[in-house]
C-alpha cells in the first residue's frame, strides 16, 4: 500500500486525490461506494441517488445540494458534514453518526433517522415530514416541515 499522503485509497483502489476527493457535481448515481473513505470530500451538487454508501467515512465532507435521494447511507459517518440543502428524500440513515452536521433546507421526507445520532445537528427549514427517527427506543413519525 503507498504511503504518500497525497494518495488515498477507495474501496481497495489508490489514486491521487489532491489530497481530498474534488467530486463536485459528479454523476453517482447507483454507485456502489459501500465503506468509501471520502473524509473531507467535495461533493456539492454530486448526484449519487440511489447510491451505496454504507458504513462510508464522510466526516467533514461537503454535500450541498446534493441528490442522495433513496441512498443507503446506514452506519455512515457524517460528523460535521455539510448537508445544506441536500436531497436525502427516501435515504436510509439508520444508525449514521450525523453528530454536528448542517442540514438547514435538506429534504429529509421519508428518510430512516433510526438509531442516528443526530447531536448538534442544525435542522432550520429541513423538510422531516414522514421522516422516520428513533426516541428512546420508540419510532416516532416527525410531521414537521419546516424547525427553528
Amino acid at each position: 500500500m503507498n504511503n504518500d499522503p497525497d494518495v488515498r485509497v477507495i474501496n481497495g483502489k489508490e489514486g491521487n486525490t489532491e489530497p481530498y476527493a474534488n467530486l463536485r457535481d459528479a454523476n453517482l448515481v447507483g454507485a456502489d461506494l459501500e465503506g468509501a473513505d471520502l473524509e473531507g470530500a467535495n461533493l456539492v451538487g454530486a448526484d449519487l441517488e440511489g447510491a451505496n454508501l454504507r458504513g462510508a467515512d464522510l466526516r467533514g465532507a461537503d454535500l450541498g445540494d446534493a441528490n442522495l435521494r433513496g441512498a443507503d447511507l446506514r452506519g455512515a459517518n457524517l460528523v460535521g458534514a455539510d448537508l445544506e440543502g441536500t436531497n436525502l428524500r427516501d435515504a436510509n440513515l439508520g444508525d449514521a453518526n450525523l453528530e454536528g452536521a448542517d442540514l438547514r433546507g435538506a429534504n429529509l421526507e421519508g428518510a430512516n433517522l433510526r438509531g442516528a445520532d443526530l447531536r448538534g445537528v442544525t435542522l432550520c427549514n429541513a423538510n422531516l415530514n414522514g421522516a422516520k427517527i428513533s426516541y428512546r427506543g420508540m419510532v416516532v413519525k416527525v410531521l414537521f416541515t419546516k424547525i427553528n
